[in-house]
């Protein structure tokens, strides 16, 4: 005998879609400002940061478009787990957004090196003002939904860097108008080109994470096999696989041996046990009177 439960709660993703669209709008509109003022100035911190920003425009709206896609019916019937990996390639897509804008970055201040240049201070201080406003009320908005989506979270990390680039501008502009020292403002793009890759790899690893389909943050699956062994009426645990469907769908699947007479009974009560103490509502369980001739499965 097998079974499953589903979960009926919207979309993790799809929940949070007002916040993304909202620091998109807030996003995309700073960053027309910042790149004709960068491109004014000729300071490559606010350059940076402008570029930055681009790539968080396209970030949040590959978000969106995520989670559109994620919510959305199959009208195939081939997409047996529906469209929501589609956050997880956005966050992946996010990444890469990160990673290259780090790159060009570096290459622009290496670029630099033995160069004169001049900068306007007071057009990246006004803008890097400007800026850390705009990112702080983006990372208000995101901040309720990063803990709970992974597509959030991507977009999340983004604002987190370019809040740290607004103040490395300011920052920067401060310096150079204190020194009259242009390499301050070199200095300070490639910190936050070091600061953003760390963080495109950290999301990396997670987005790897689910798209591997390792077993999900925080459950261990030796703890989960010998909870469902001390399931009463259970007498063995095999072929069991933990895995991240999308940010807030854990699925797993298992073969339980019990009884000819009590599998009804294990079956619902490991359900309950995979539902209750680890929030797996996507559980496909299968319960074995005999096991001899399920041969266990070498993955």
């Amino acid at each position: 005998m097998s079974g499953h439960s589903h979960g009926h709660a919207q979309h993790a993703g799809g929940r949070h879609r007002w916040r993304l669209t909202t620091a998109f709008a807030l996003v995309a509109a700073y960053f027309v400002v910042e790149l004709a003022f960068a491109l004014w100035s000729g300071s490559l911190a606010l350059l940076s940061d402008a570029g930055h920003m681009a790539a968080d425009v396209v970030a949040l709206g590959a978000a969106l478009a995520a989670t559109r896609i994620a919510t959305r019916p199959d009208t195939t019937g081939r997409r047996t787990f529906g469209s929501y990996r589609a956050e997880v390639f956005a966050s992946g897509l996010t990444v890469l957004l990160m990673l290259a804008a780090a790159v060009y970055v570096a290459v622009e201040a290496l670029g630099r090196v033995g160069d004169v240049v001049d900068v306007a201070t007071a057009p990246m201080l006004v803008v890097g003002a400007i800026g850390l406003a705009v990112n702080v009320i983006a990372l208000l908005l995101l901040r309720g939904g990063a803990a709970e989506s992974l597509n959030v979270k991507g977009a999340y990390l983004e604002v987190v860097a370019d809040t740290v680039g607004s103040v490395g501008v300011i920052v920067a502009g401060v310096l150079v108008a204190a020194t009259g020292n242009v390499w301050w403002d070199t200095g300070v793009a490639l910190a936050i080109a070091t600061f953003v890759a760390v963080r495109a790899v950290l999301l990396a690893r997670e987005v790897l994470a689910v798209l591997g389909q390792h077993a999900p943050r925080g459950i261990d699956p030796d703890e989960v096999e010998h909870r469902l062994r001390e399931v009463a009426g259970v007498r063995g645990v095999h072929d069991l696989h933990l895995w991240t469907l999308t940010s807030g769908m854990n699925v797993a699947t298992a073969h339980l041996v019990a009884p000819s007479g009590q599998t009804t009974a294990v079956l619902e009560r490991a359900r309950r046990l995979m539902r209750d103490e680890y929030d797996i509502e996507h559980a496909t369980l299968q319960v074995e009177a005999d096991a001899s001739s399920c041969n266990e499965m070498s993955w």
